[in-house]
């Protein structure tokens, strides 16, 4: 699968998952350094995003506008990647107070290589949300055609309202 970066084609490791596909086996980080498995993320509606580089303006905004959405579906849990170190991650959430959503490395690519999310030539994962259910199935996908643009926000929360309850303040 091809994406682009300031309009400059760029391979994908492979073609990611599709909506009804389970979701891959993979291992990441959190900020106290524990594992997180596929099979640790499963029992709850998950929203995962995965973004190129943290510490870049897009990605940075794009992280912190799912952070304000993550406590309006209390049912749904909000995990954020990209292949940072786990120190960057951390630096990045204390600086933006970022607390609602998760963040999670990858710096392993793991996900990246078992979801087909890697940029070979760049070294980083592709933009993208993938909304996954309980049981662990795909059930929303949208993999942003242009790395420097934001997503469709307000597509991947009204594909998440279908699952989750939404509570407004």
């Amino acid at each position: 699968m091809e994406v682009t970066v300031n309009g400059k084609p760029e391979e994908l490791y492979g073609n990611p998952p599709e909506v009804g596909d389970q979701l891959p086996k993979f291992k990441l980080e959190d900020a106290n350094g524990n594992k997180v498995k596929t099979a640790n993320i499963l029992g709850k509606v998950t929203v995962l995003t995965t973004v190129p580089d943290i510490d870049t303006p897009v990605c940075s905004m794009e992280t912190r506008k799912f952070n304000q959405q993550a406590d309006k579906f209390p049912d749904a849990q909000f995990l954020a990647v990209s292949n940072n170190t786990v120190e960057q991650q951390k630096d990045w959430c204390a600086a933006q107070g970022v607390a609602n959503l998760k963040m999670l490395s990858d710096e392993q690519l793991s996900l990246g290589y078992a979801m087909k999310l890697y940029m070979t030539n760049m070294g980083v994962l592709a933009r993208t949300i993938f909304i996954i259910d309980k049981s662990g199935k795909i059930v929303y996908r949208q993999i942003v055609p242009e790395i420097a643009q934001e997503p469709n926000y307000d597509e991947a929360l009204k594909a998440l309202e279908k699952i989750v309850k939404r509570v407004d303040d």
